[in-house]
C-alpha cells in the first residue's frame, strides 16, 4: 500500500481520496480540542497559509483516544477549528490512531515511521507526519515540536 491508496472521510462526512493530493508535499496531524497542544491549530494554520501555494497540504485528523480530549462531534470540531483558530486546512472525521479501531492510514503511517525508541504507538495528540511529494513518509515529529520548528524540513520537501 502506498499513502494515495487510503480514502478517508471529511469533517462533513464525505469520502475523499488521498490521491486528490498527489504530488502535494502532506504534514497529517492527529489533533484534539481540549488539549495542551491545541493551540497548535494556528501554528499548523500559519504553515499552511505560508506554503500551500507552494504545495504544502495540512491534514488534520481529530481523535479522542487521549484522555478523551476531542469529545466532540465533527461539526462541533469544525466550528471550534475555524472559530477559534481559524483553520482552513482540510479537516478529516474523527478516527482511532491506536488500537484495533486505528484507521488503516494511521496504521501505514505508524509502521513507515516509528517513533521514539522504535515504538510504532503514537503517544499524544498532534503528533505529526511529513510525507514528500512522492507520498513517501519521511520524517515524524512528536507533540512537543511545535509547527514552526518545522520549517526547515517543509521548505526542504517543498523544493525537492
Amino acid at each position: 500500500m502506498a499513502i494515495y491508496d487510503y480514502t478517508v472521510l471529511d469533517i462533513k462526512g464525505k469520502e475523499r481520496k488521498l490521491e486528490d493530493f498527489k504530488g502535494k508535499v502532506l504534514l497529517i496531524v492527529n489533533t484534539a480540542s481540549k488539549c495542551g497542544f491545541t493551540p497548535q491549530f494556528k501554528g499548523l494554520e500559519t504553515l499552511y497559509e505560508t506554503y500551500r501555494e507552494q504545495g504544502l497540504e495540512v491534514l488534520g485528523f481529530p481523535c479522542n483516544q487521549f484522555l478523551s480530549q476531542d469529545p466532540g462531534e465533527n461539526a462541533e470540531i469544525e466550528s471550534f477549528c475555524q472559530l477559534n483558530y481559524g483553520v482552513s486546512f482540510p479537516m478529516f472525521a474523527k478516527i482511532d490512531v491506536n488500537g484495533d479501531e486505528a484507521h488503516p492510514l494511521f496504521r501505514f503511517l505508524k509502521k513507515e515511521q516509528k517513533g521514539a525508541l522504535g515504538s510504532e504507538a503514537i503517544k499524544w495528540n498532534f503528533t505529526k507526519f511529513l510525507v514528500n511529494r512522492q507520498g513517501e513518509v519521511v520524517e515524524r515529529f512528536p507533540p512537543t515540536t511545535a509547527p514552526e520548528k518545522m520549517v526547515k524540513p517543509i521548505e526542504k520537501l517543498l523544493k525537492s
